[in-house]
């Protein structure tokens, strides 16, 4: 019985400190600009890749000079909704957050929030009326306006077989000019992945 007794307990704790072994979490820290693809899915990194090809392309482009040549000045961007119509569940902020750096970094356009940031935006302007002195309340009613408008869509095609896929991404920019409705420019860019899993069927 006494052998019973504390063979039990032992057993217990062995049993214990093995699984507390096997759980534990080793965590690295890396540069924020390393690339790691876990999963094959949509992440950071093809956001930012992504957003660096696109803006640099619809920046060189025509409709920029033909713009300042007309207004005689820079062109007002905003950039709009970028849908996702892929299987995966991709958080649409990450890559148009992506898109605004790009634009506003690149110094050949000026740019403006978006509907959601100008509602707060609005909402602290209106708290201001009555409520901030003079010298420094902001006016109503004196936004600048968007002259062109960036939206798009992520569109992706599955291949899988026993073991591997194969995910193509394709992702369609197009910058509308709010005046007319006239496209100014329409942009593509496409990112193909090779998944291996050995013994996994998709």
């Amino acid at each position: 019985m006494v052998f019973r007794k504390w063979v039990r307990p032992v057993v217990v704790l062995a049993a214990f400190m093995a699984l507390t072994s096997c759980a534990s979490t080793k965590v690295t820290r890396v540069s924020s600009d390393t690339q790691i693809d876990l999963s094959g899915r949509w992440n950071d990194t093809d956001a930012q890749m992504v957003a660096n090809a696109m803006i640099n392309d619809v920046v060189s482009r025509p409709w920029i000079s033909d713009f300042m040549a007309q207004a005689n000045r820079k062109p007002v961007v905003i950039v709009g909704d970028v849908r996702n119509r892929t299987d995966e569940h991709i958080d649409p902020v990450v890559f148009t957050k992506s898109l605004e750096r790009e634009l506003l970094n690149s110094g050949k356009v000026k740019f403006v929030a978006s509907s959601d940031e100008r509602s707060d935006v609005r909402a602290e302007r209106a708290s201001q009326q009555g409520e901030t002195s003079p010298e420094t309340m902001k006016k109503l009613g004196d936004e600048t306006g968007a002259d062109f408008y960036l939206g798009g869509v992520i569109t992706s095609v599955i291949d899988a077989s026993e073991g591997q896929k194969v995910v193509f991404y394709k992702i369609n920019l197009e910058l509308t000019n709010i005046q007319t409705n006239e496209k100014v420019w329409i942009g593509d860019k496409e990112i193909k992945k090779i998944i291996d899993k050995n013994a996994v069927k998709w």
